[in-house]
């Protein structure tokens, strides 16, 4: 009986003592921005929920080297002022020792000078590619989103391919329509291509008729509309009213099925470049990417009773990077930028290899041209 005892003795001491050296142990830190409420918040929301899914399971395997990861999460309701300013609270109060996001390319850019002055290392969730380049002043900068430079490739080459000469485009005033917009009247003229009418609208805009006419009176024979939010979903349905009945393509930012929910019958044969989760189902089984996509997707889906987005995906990417570089370097800062640039990783936004020259790691094979069909993503035939 004595024995027995002094076995339950030792026992619960040895439990306790493992449990407390894990305890012991000190989190790493992580920041989050994440644009969760506004009218971005279908890039936010998703970013936000994947996440916390993925540092959920990190820590269920027992962390990074035994620490536990702990996320702080602001909300920048995509406006740059809320970014910059929950940069600054993660930097000097919460000790972060990095960020993932903003959801956003304006907020992304406008959080550079922080970061870069703290040196702490961001990986941005948006797209511009203006937020990497050029990487000698964006040493503390990574991204997981495609280039907007490659999206654009991809729709002129399709664009080039239908005999298309001549195209209209229409862009948001945000950082990431700005940055398009500049990347489709760089390169029009390489595909042989001619605007013959270059719209804008501001992000508090609901209707777009009058840009749309004034694209339908150039003699455009497709439209690029290159926008995030709302806009996505209100210029198809404006074309359909007018009875504009030529090709709309849009931007990357289209990935997510709620923009063809609001858009209704109008999203119908929009074309777009955009990551293969969101067609998995169609790539075949020996595609490197393929069961990345099949695992985040399935797992997304039942925890979470909604569809993926390719911006889920973009802090899938980014948070699973962290962790490879918290893994190589612990959570020292300096140690952990030096780390990414060393990773090579199969995401869900493509096949990264990422150097000291390049902060992105992707090129324009990270995208596949999708069409809406019967309200569903399929890959464009």
């Amino acid at each position: 009986m004595k024995g027995r005892f002094l076995f339950a003795i030792i026992t619960g001491l040895f439990v306790f003592m493992s449990v407390s050296v894990y305890a012991a142990e000190k989190p790493y830190r992580v920041g989050c921005v994440f644009a969760i409420t506004g009218k971005a918040s279908w890039l936010g929301e998703p970013e936000m929920r994947t996440a916390k899914m993925v540092v959920d399971k990190i820590n269920a395997k027992g962390g990074i080297n035994g620490h536990p990861v702990k996320l702080f999460i602001e909300d920048t309701q995509g406006q740059n002022t809320r970014a910059v300013n929950a940069v600054k609270k993660l930097i000097k109060k919460d000790k972060v020792c990095a960020i993932i996001g903003p959801s956003r390319s304006g907020t992304s850019l406008a959080c550079i000078p922080i970061v870069t002055k703290a040196k702490i290392p961001m990986i941005s969730c948006a797209a511009a590619e203006s937020i990497i380049n050029p990487v000698n002043k964006r040493k503390w900068i990574f991204k997981t989103a495609q280039n907007d430079s490659d999206a654009v490739r991809r729709i002129y080459e399709n664009i080039k391919a239908g005999g298309i000469k001549k195209v209209g485009i229409i862009t948001g005033t945000t950082g990431f329509g700005n940055a398009g917009r500049k990347q489709l009247k760089s390169m029009a003229d390489t595909y042989g291509l001619k605007i013959v009418a270059d719209e804008t609208y501001t992000p508090a805009d609901t209707d777009m008729t009058a840009q749309l006419v004034n694209i339908r009176n150039s003699g455009a024979q497709a439209v690029i509309n290159w926008s995030i939010v709302p806009a996505q979903s209100i210029v198809p349905k404006n074309m359909r009213q007018l009875k504009i009945n030529i090709p709309l393509y849009q931007s990357h930012g289209f990935g997510n099925i709620k923009y063809v929910e609001a858009a209704g019958k109008a999203a119908e044969g929009i074309i777009f470049p955009g990551g293969r989760l969101l067609a998995v189902n169609t790539l075949p089984d020996n595609n490197p990417q393929k069961p990345v996509l099949v695992a985040y997707k399935s797992e997304y889906e039942e925890k979470y009773k909604e569809p993926v987005s390719t911006f889920g995906g973009h802090a899938y990417d980014a948070m699973k990077i962290l962790a490879k570089a918290m893994e190589m370097a612990g959570d020292d800062p300096y140690a952990i930028r030096d780390a990414i640039e060393k990773i090579s990783f199969v995401g869900v936004s493509g096949s990264f290899k990422f150097s000291p020259a390049d902060h992105s790691g992707l090129d324009k094979t990270s995208f596949e041209m999708l069409t809406v069909k019967n309200g569903k993503f399929v890959v464009l035939k």
